[in-house]
């Protein structure tokens, strides 16, 4: 295969590995019902006027399975990490005894689990929406190069590899969802 064709396969499968990650972390920050740290990820606090990842100011562990503690380096900044985490939208009442701020995670209801699992599937969908779209952008610009020389046996072969990339990553997607459905559905 010429250089050039090269580039968009290693630019394709950059495009696809990318919305994988994406959909990894979206999964993350989906909860199951059991405390995690990870939950808090997108937690980004005031740390004395400059945005700051929660992580970067606390210290989060989990206690219980149903508990996660966050242990502030500095006491000052109990009140703006409580802040926070009630303006995160994440649905979290976070509770302070001066010292250590707890979350307690409530049990899930199956009716919330199975809005979960849909939540869960919608991102899902969304990866390989994004997968599609960078097949489709690769295989337009192979038939650019139809036109400026490239032979149609060479662009057959990429976009046979685009294919495989596809499945490869739209398997990789389903896997994540069969684990994230297992996660959210066991008690």
């Amino acid at each position: 295969m010429t250089e050039e064709v090269q580039m968009y396969l290693e630019d394709t499968k950059e495009k696809m590995e990318a919305a994988v990650d994406h959909l990894e972390n979206e999964l993350v920050k989906i909860r199951a019902g059991k405390a995690n740290p990870s939950m808090l990820n997108g937690v980004i606090v005031d740390y004395y006027g400059s945005m700051t990842a929660l992580s970067q100011v606390a210290n989060l562990s989990v206690p219980d399975p149903r508990t996660i503690a966050i242990q502030p380096w500095e006491k000052a900044m109990i009140g703006p990490i409580e802040k926070a985490i009630m303006n995160s939208n994440l649905g979290f009442n976070p509770d302070n005894n001066g010292e250590v701020i707890r979350i307690n995670i409530p049990a899930l209801t199956e009716e919330r689990r199975n809005d979960l699992v849909k939540q869960s599937k919608s991102e899902c969908e969304h990866a390989k929406v994004s997968i599609r779209n960078a097949r489709r952008d690769t295989n337009v610009e192979l038939k650019k190069l139809i036109k400026e020389g490239l032979s149609e046996d060479l662009e057959k072969d990429a976009e046979a590899e685009v294919q495989k990339f596809t499945d490869a990553f739209g398997k990789k997607i389903d896997d994540l969802f069969a684990d994230k459905e297992k996660d959210i559905m066991t008690i």
